[in-house]
């Protein structure tokens, strides 16, 4: 066991009682330790490793070096996947690669970007016939690795422990498997194919839950899903229409999720969703991420008053003009900023989304580097 994070309270420690809103001794700090808060880009790592002294080969286990994590005080560690299995789908053409659910991408710009919908246009009995992943066919030793992994750290260190969700969303994989466009018209005029679909999905994250949290559940201090519900002008639906057709199957889901595990539950979505956040509350969610700077009222503060003794943030610093634009002295003074607001109690320090190949290691470095000096 390392020692503790900060006096009187262990790294674990001092994230349960962010989830749970109380005070703590500073805000937890996330980098690397969940699906979003990654560095995308090897020499972005690399260079925030030099910044910091470190050369040589990458060390321990995670997608970024230990020895960063440990110097910046991280109090999240990141396990598991996604373990969806091979379909007859899986296969690559003409630069397209294409998954388990037929959705095709194209490498643009380093990142693969969805160029095919495998279902858009089609009718009801053409989605219902659509051969979808099958959890029975979940490779379980990948799944009993991720365990193991959980278990280690969960017994050897103090850290967090943060669980990857196994599944998709129901909405985003809508999107992704329609079009947007086709999709988000069928929530207004087809909602009878809308909840067949979803009703397949919920299905199989059903299965796979019981599976994925069967295995790691028992090892892990915080789990997390992903289901982008807005843009930045406002959400993508009304407040009425997300009760009546998302709310039923993220609620399921996240029930399904704690018969399995008493970790706390982060909800991702991007974009504008104020609306939706006494919604996401009823349905389980603990913590929301990612607090997307320069959207229609998600401004800490009013995300603060409006619901900080009902759910906890996780992000909040921006990663599409402030760490990519800004200067080191820019970045620390907002990431002070948002310390003043939410860093008392109920909130996890980190970007607001993947950090790509525009942002400088040193702006990287900044956001911890400011945080510290806020609590200095």
């Amino acid at each position: 066991m390392r020692e503790p994070g900060g006096p009187g309270l262990t790294h674990r420690e001092r994230f349960a009682r962010a989830a749970r809103r109380e005070a703590t001794d500073r805000a937890v700090f996330d980098l690397c330790g969940n699906p979003q808060t990654q560095i995308d880009y090897p020499q972005t790592r690399a260079a925030l490793g030099a910044l910091l002294g470190y050369g040589g080969p990458k060390q321990g286990g995670f997608s970024i070096d230990e020895r960063i994590l440990r110097r910046l005080d991280i109090d999240t560690r990141l396990v598991g996947g996604m373990p969806t299995p091979r379909t007859a789908h899986n296969r690559e053409e003409g630069g397209i690669v294409y998954n388990s659910y037929g959705i095709g991408s194209k490498l643009i710009n380093g990142h693969y970007e969805i160029c095919h919908n495998p279902l858009g246009g089609c009718g009801i009995d053409e989605m219902l016939a659509f051969p979808m992943p099958e959890a029975e066919d979940i490779d379980l030793r990948l799944v009993d690795k991720w365990a193991d992994d959980a278990r280690r750290l969960h017994e050897t260190t103090d850290y967090a422990v943060v669980a990857e969700h196994p599944v998709l969303g129901v909405l985003e994989l809508g999107c992704w498997m329609f079009g947007y466009e086709d999709f988000l018209y069928r929530l207004a005029a087809e909602p009878e194919l809308v909840r067949a679909f979803f009703d397949r999905v919920l299905a199989y994250q059903g299965k796979a839950v019981q599976i994925y949290y069967g295995a790691l559940g028992r090892h892990i201090d915080c789990t997390t899903s992903g289901d982008d519900f807005g843009m930045q002008s406002g959400p993508f639906m009304s407040a009425a229409m997300f009760d009546e057709l998302i709310k039923p199957y993220l609620k399921e889901r996240i029930a399904y999720t704690k018969k399995y595990t008493d970790a706390f539950y982060k909800h991702h979505t991007c974009g504008s969703v104020h609306a939706f956040i006494p919604t996401l509350i009823e349905c389980g969610v603990d913590i929301l991420n990612p607090i997307q700077p320069g959207t229609y009222k998600m401004e800490p503060e009013r995300l603060k008053a409006d619901f900080g003794g009902r759910i906890a943030f996780w992000g909040g610093i921006d990663t599409q003009h402030l760490l990519p634009e800004g200067s080191v002295r820019q970045v620390k003074e907002e990431v002070k900023r948002v310390l003043s607001i939410m860093g008392g109690s109920g909130y996890i320090l980190s970007p607001a989304h993947t950090i790509q190949s525009d942002v400088p290691a040193e702006n990287v470095l900044a956001i911890y580097e400011g945080a510290m000096e806020a609590y200095a």
